[in-house]
């Protein structure tokens, strides 16, 4: 298995940037008739973060995790980073191709151990 981390360029900054879950949502519930003192807390799935970075890079992140979903699986690792799984070296290498085709240097994958 081959794990990358995604890097997208920043909108703002225009820097390299990877999603990391910061904190988990927090979802509570407001209760027509009493107070409900519940709440969870529960991080995103990779798609889900990636869907997010939408406006905030610079790159359509739809088309982006079309690219990815196509050989590779987008995860949260460890409750924080975005990164992408791929089966062997040649479907990464095949979808960093298609990256850089299509959106050159705005968006890339680095390998992680």
């Amino acid at each position: 298995m081959v794990r990358a981390r995604l890097w997208l360029t920043c909108a703002a900054v225009h820097d390299p940037v990877s999603p990391v879950l910061a904190e988990p949502a927090r979802i509570g519930w407001q209760a027509k008739f009493r107070q409900v003192e519940l709440t969870i807390e529960r991080g995103f799935s990779g798609p889900e973060m990636l869907s997010r970075m939408k406006g905030w890079v610079t790159s359509d992140v739809r088309q982006v995790q079309e690219i990815l979903s196509a050989k590779g699986r987008i995860k949260v690792l460890d409750e924080r980073e975005l990164v992408v799984e791929f089966e062997n070296e040649a479907d990464f290498q095949a979808v960093a191709a298609d990256l850089d085709r299509e959106f050159q240097d705005q968006v890339s994958l680095e390998k992680i151990n």
